[in-house]
């Protein structure tokens, strides 16, 4: 980040002009000064100084400050590359869309606002100061761009060891952190494979790797009180492996912004004792070598830049190392990025679960079956590699019967990363006591929190026992999440001795949303945890605050209207959903909910009307069409309901609702063909219920 200058703005300021989605933006010079003529807030153009330069390359963003101390990051980026290389122009980050000034992505919006999107990471020493009151922001840093104490943390300790006469100095030179892990640490191929290996293990907690990851991790910020060299989970959320960012076998998602952090930690490297600054230098982010001399730091170039391996021999030059084991997606049209999973290519999953492989990234003319056969024909028909979990995730993604055994042995694998253990308790169908006490145990806090993840929404008289010893854990990250969970006990059901440790922990719970109260996310979080400790009227003012900051935020809109339900008060929750949908017509989530409400008011033509929707705008959602086909039966509609169910079913077709309500409606038809081949798919999702394989029989009389 750097202010705005002749020697910081590199875009064409020179009255450039660009277009996009009915917007003719201008880009001029003024009094010394940088100025865009663009859409503002309300969609009509007007003029604002850009104060801020973002990013060096391959692209820089400019940002725009407000009255009320936010600063605004512009979608109409500068393409910093050669023009030869298709750089040296205006462009925007949302080409495919057309982002207006309705939309959350617009860059007056939220999700384009640096005092909470950008500002840790690009500045030193940050404190956003956000008053909830007033709505402003007064956020500070003490260097505008990336310093020394963004990542030593507090220097003052070390001037004055500075400042000490040599005979006095410590050995820690007044530093909060020692980056010391590589320290006389060397690494050798063992005899015979030529695999290296670090002369001694690595520490289970990698300073280096969470201090790193507070900027290079999708996470989001728990305190300001960050301390190098600490678990990043105690200050953050670290976001696990999930459907929207990842791929099945961890694979970052192209346009999916996931950064490193979590990549690095599935890898092998990382397992074996691998740091950023191995291949990294950690002051100019350069590599330590050129090209593949990274690797073959560590890498026996007799054994890895040969023919044999590489398979290449007749391209000039061949693929690099990072060619094969770290494709590049792109974010931000230009920014292409290498996935640090470090992973052997595997295009036989790219056959069997749709995944991408390294291999078709080049040779997109060709199916992954040949790709898969090249391979083999290479290498033998045993594919080895150390991320194994990709068919456990594939199964809990598409609801595959055996999705709860499958993620069972991952998280029970000691060669499994944390990070996957800890996503696959979160995505286990139901969780496993066993798998989670041992879990909850686990010298990782990624996978402490995973298994608090996987106890949602167990009943509160389990819960506590299982999840309260977690309200004094060492890592702020896991307290809290522990007692975000504990809300929904009562305090009458908690034993004495607990009750101040769940207030301690609740207290820092609530110091988080406060810190993000200017996030809808947040203030909905946290009247989620108010309506859970009964706290209505204290909730209400939450999911309130929540729709004044976004009034499209649909979450704050339904909780608010399940809370008007507990209350007895529907006819306010439909307000609530009304007003919503008014501003995001296409959430899927309020038209479901809506018409959830008009059935309970008993207005069926309606309700109908809005689960139609719901159904129709995302098919993803196999609880949509679910409901909306009861709908449909209970008003006597039960051939158009089942068209719905069979429809559902083409996309999910292991989803036990769906075939439960085809089966009872096919039945009632008087159709046994249809009933049966619905039951029998049931009774591969349950092969142990009797009372299915009791059906079966009955139906093949």
């Amino acid at each position: 980040m750097d202010h705005a200058t002749d020697a910081s703005v590199h875009g064409d300021f020179n009255d450039a002009a660009f277009e996009y989605a009915g917007t003719r933006s201008r880009f001029f010079r003024k009094d010394r000064k940088f100025f865009v003529e663009t859409d503002g807030p309300d969609g009509k153009l007007a003029t604002f100084e850009v104060k801020y330069t973002f990013g060096v390359e391959p692209l820089k963003q400019y940002l725009i400050e407000f009255p009320d101390g936010r600063i605004q990051a512009l979608s109409v980026a500068w393409d910093t590359r050669p023009k030869d290389q298709g750089g040296q122009r205006w462009f925007h980050l949302y080409p495919d869309a057309a982002v207006t000034s309705s939309d959350p992505l617009h860059w007056t919006r939220l999700n384009q606002n640096w005092n909470f999107m950008c500002a840790e990471c690009h500045s030193t020493d940050v404190h956003k100061n956000y008053d909830a009151a007033k709505d402003r922001f007064a956020t500070s840093f003490s260097e505008i761009s990336v310093g020394c104490e963004a990542c030593h943390g507090a220097g003052s300790r070390h001037i004055a060891w500075a400042h000490q006469k040599p005979a006095a100095r410590g050995p820690d030179k007044g530093l909060l952190v020692r980056f010391d892990e590589r320290a006389g640490i060397t690494w050798s191929a063992e005899a015979g494979t030529l695999t290296p290996k670090r002369s001694a293990p690595a520490a289970t907690l990698r300073k280096e790797v969470e201090t790193c990851g507070r900027c290079h991790a999708r996470r989001g910020q728990l305190s300001e009180d960050w301390v190098p060299g600490k678990p990043l989970s105690e200050t953050h959320r670290v976001s696990l492996l999930d459907r929207q960012h990842f791929r099945a076998d961890g694979q970052m998602r192209d346009d999916e912004e996931t950064y490193n952090y979590a990549p690095f930690k599935q890898s092998k490297m990382f397992a074996k004792g691998v740091t950023c600054s191995d291949c990294h230098d950690p002051h100019s982010a350069a590599l330590k070598a050129p090209g593949d001399g990274v690797c073959a730091q560590c890498h026996a170039p007799s054994k890895y830049d040969s023919a044999a391996h590489r398979q290449h021999a007749n391209v000039s030059p061949p693929p690099g190392c990072a060619s094969c084991h770290m494709p590049e997606r792109r974010y931000m049209v230009v920014d292409r990025r290498h996935d640090h999973g470090f992973r052997i290519p595997r295009p036989d999953l790219s056959v069997q679960l749709g995944t991408p492989n390294a291999c078709n990234d080049c040779h997109r003319d060709k199916p992954a079956a040949w790709a898969a056969q090249q391979i083999e024909t290479w290498f033998g028909p045993e594919r080895h590699g150390f991320q194994t979990y990709a068919g456990a995730f594939h199964a809990a993604w598409t609801d595959a019967p055996d999705a709860q055994a499958l993620l069972a042995v991952v998280v029970g694998s000691s060669d499994a990363p944390g990070i996957v253990r800890a996503s696959a308790l979160a995505e286990m169908p139901a969780p496993d006591a066993d798998l989670t006490r041992r879990a909850l145990s686990d010298p990782d806090p990624l996978v402490r929190l995973g298994a608090l993840d996987a106890l949602e929404g167990i009943p509160a008289d389990q819960l506590w026992t299982l999840a309260s010893p977690q309200l004094t854990d060492p890592v702020r990250g896991v307290r809290i999440r522990a007692a975000e969970l504990l809300a929904s006990v009562p305090p009458s059901r908690q034993p004495t001795a607990d009750r101040s440790k769940f207030t301690q922990a609740a207290a820092e719970f609530v110091a988080a949303q406060k810190l993000n109260a200017d996030r809808p996310d947040a203030r909905t979080a946290l009247g989620n945890f108010l309506a859970r400790q009964a706290s209505a009227a204290e909730a209400q003012a939450e999911y309130r605050a929540a729709l004044r900051l976004d009034p499209s935020f649909s979450p704050a809109a339904i909780n608010l209207s399940d809370l008007y339900r507990q209350l007895g008060r529907d006819s306010d929750g439909e307000r609530v959903l009304r007003e919503t949908l008014s501003n995001s017509g296409q959430s899927a989530s309020l038209h479901h909910a809506l018409g959830l409400v008009l059935v309970r008011e008993r207005r069926a033509s309606e309700a109908l009307d809005e689960l139609r929707q719901a159904a129709e705008l995302d098919p993803s959602q196999p609880r949509y069409a679910y409901v909306y086909a009861v709908g449909l039966n209970s008003s006597g509609r039960r051939d158009d309901a089942l068209a719905v169910l069979r429809t559902s079913l083409q996309a999910h077709p292991n989803d036990h609702d769906t075939l439960s309500a085809a089966l009872a409606l096919s039945r009632e038809k008087g159709d046994s063909a249809s009933a049966l081949g619905y039951a029998e798919r049931l009774s591969r999702l349950m092969p142990s219920n009797r009372e299915i394989e009791d059906l079966i029989k009955q139906l093949k009389r």
